[in-house]
Order: C-alpha cells, then structure tokens, then sequence
C-alpha cells in the first residue's frame, strides 16, 4: 500500500512532451474518409509507417478529441472512432480520418487498420449484458495484430472499480471490489486488454479516471446553464468523497506514459483534493457570481444537492491515491485541485450563456 501525502499547497508545472486520436451482435466499424486529412489516413504510406509515431483512438469522445488534437500538434498521425455520422462529420472537420462504430452488424475492416499505428488508445466504455464489444473479439484481435507496428495499447478505465472504501486512501493495490454492473464490466475489460497486450508483447496500460471535468464540461458550465442534476449526479451529490481529474492532465499523463518506460500497468489518474460534490458546485457558483454578478436567478443545483443529502446522509467513499502516478511517470499535474481547474475555465469564457 503506498503511503499517499498531501501538502496544503501544489504549485503545479505542466510535463513537459519532449517529441516535436447494443446488442449482443458482432460490432462493425466501417471507415468514413477525412473532409480534410490533415492528420494522416487509416493506411499510412510507407513513409509514415517508418517515421512518424501513430496514434488510434477508439472511442474518440471528450477525452479523445482532447488527446487527439494534443498529439495533433505534435506531428503524429492520428485516426480514430466515432459512433454517429454526425460526430463523424465534426471531426471531419477537425481533419480527422474517423471510422463510425456500430456494435449492431458483424464487420472489422478496422483491424487491418490498427497493424499499421504505433500506438493503441481505447476508450469505449462497456456495455450492459455485453461487456467490452471489442474484447468480444478477443481471439481475432489477437491474431490480426500479432505481427503489426502497435508498441504501446492503453486502456481508459475508472476509479469505480475499487466500489465503496469507507473513506479510506486508496491506491492501485488496493483490492477492487465493483458494486456495480458496469463498474464490474470495467474490472473484466481491464483485465482483458491488459491480456491482449501481454500476448502481443505491447507496453500496456490500465488508467483508472476520477470523474473528468474540462471546458464545457464542468461545474462552471452546469451553473451558467442552470441545468438540473441527473440521478447518477444526485446520487454522486451525496458522498463525502469525490476524486476527479481535468482532460489535460489526462493528455499529459497519457503522453508521459507513451514517453516513459514503466513495468507497471495500472495508474489511478485524479487530482490532490478529493472534495465533495456539493463543495465544488459552490465554489463554481461563487466564481461565475463574481465574473458577472447578479446575472444568476436562483441556485437550483445546490439545493437539490443538499435536499437529496438530507435524505440519504453522506457516505464515505474513497480517497484515491495518485501517487504512483507522480513518482514513476513524473507528472506534475496542471490542475491539483477543483479550483485551478474551474478557474481555467471561466477564465476561458468571454461572456455568459444566453439562458442565464
């Protein structure tokens, strides 16, 4: 068990990336061709394939996007998936090569695509009474990729699998014991690619993600919004304990990953202050009130938040631990705390949303 430690103050310095993306059926993923193929092609010429770093992302959501345009702008060749032909079309436009992934029709023209990247990075979550819908391959994954140019394979997973701690510090040897049915599917899809990887012979990586908060996608924007709390929101509203992590420092540990050799295979990825929730929408009210007062008409989050905590009481939790994260990958990170992160991005936004 590693010993976690905190000081009541983090100065942060970003790393630093020293190098000039439902059904039980059989998925299908065919290939949708770039508007604008200013990130290279899903077959790479040859001169690509011996020069260039190559970077697939399946599940090219909040955080692929993020990561993709990061590598972008570090001259890899990036391609990835989507699951709609309207999310295909936005990041076409973005100038990326993207393939739309449907889990209803038995086709896998992707994986004579995947020999030719570098580097493998999956974030598509399980599904319900499926699991993992690429590890429902598992054998033809592997006998496809055996034999291709992939090095490194890494895997977005979640601080959920560890369940209900009690409170407790936790690291990445801390028994998981998942309470949940997707959280269970996380452990097993872990599990799996971590397998893959090992008959592969790839450098492979289990990252376990605190809840992900960046632009547009943050207590910040909640409260301009004003939009009202889901149940899974409600339900997060009441625990003591909530880690989290911003999509760069995401991008940057992914990145210092890739770049420094480590034997180990799990990360948990989460910021030094594992607040809770009702601390953090409060905060990012008193942020947007101070960048334009009076301009918010009532606080209708906080206090569904506080009536739902009345109802069910606090509950303990975890306290996850980053610090192998620190020590072996040499990740400072951007945003240690909710409010660095929150205050990047309101720093961000010129004007309010119309609805306030």
């Amino acid at each position: 068990m590693e010993i976690c430690h905190l000081s009541d103050r983090f100065y942060a310095f970003q790393y630093r990336f020293v190098h000039a993306r439902r059904t039980a059926q059989t998925p299908t993923i065919s290939r949708c061709s770039p508007v604008n193929a200013k990130i290279g092609g899903s077959r790479p010429d040859k001169l690509d394939r011996e020069s260039r770093n190559r970077m697939f992302i399946l599940g090219m959501g909040f955080v692929g996007q993020f990561f993709a345009q990061e590598l972008h702008n570090q001259d890899w060749v990036v391609a990835g998936t989507c699951t709609s032909l309207l999310k295909k079309k936005e990041l076409e436009e973005k100038g990326f090569d993207v393939y739309v992934f449907n889990a209803n029709e038995p086709e896998l023209l992707i994986l004579d695509t995947l020999k030719d990247y570098s580097h493998l990075l999956v974030s598509i979550p399980p599904v319900k009474g499926i699991g993992d819908p690429m590890l429902r391959h598992g054998e033809l994954l592997r006998s496809t990729m055996m034999g291709g140019n992939l090095q490194w394979l890494g895997y977005l997973s979640s601080t959920g699998v560890y369940g209900d701690c009690g409170g407790a510090w936790v690291d990445e040897d801390y028994p998981t014991s998942p309470t949940n049915e997707l959280a269970k599917l996380r452990l097993a899809a872990e599990e799996g690619w971590l397998s893959l990887g090992h008959d592969l012979g790839l450098s492979s990586h289990v990252f376990r993600l605190g809840g992900i908060y960046g632009p547009d996608r943050s207590a910040v924007d909640t409260i301009i919004k004003q939009a009202s709390l889901s149940e899974s929101q409600k339900m997060r509203g009441s625990k003591q304990y909530t880690s989290r992590i911003h999509v760069d420092d995401i991008c940057q540990v992914l990145k210092a990953s890739v770049w420094t050799p480590s034997s180990r295979n799990i990360y948990n990825i989460v910021d030094d202050d594992p607040a809770p929730r009702e601390e953090v929408f409060a905060y990012a009210r008193d942020l947007v009130e101070k960048k334009w007062p009076g301009r918010l008409k009532q606080n209708p989050t906080s206090q569904k938040v506080e009536q739902f905590n009345e109802k069910r009481g606090s509950r303990g939790e975890k306290r996850v631990c980053n610090a192998r994260m620190k020590r072996e990958l040499g990740v400072k990170l951007i945003h240690p705390s909710y409010k660095s992160g929150l205050q990047s991005i309101i720093e961000r936004m010129e004007k309010p949303y119309q609805s306030m």
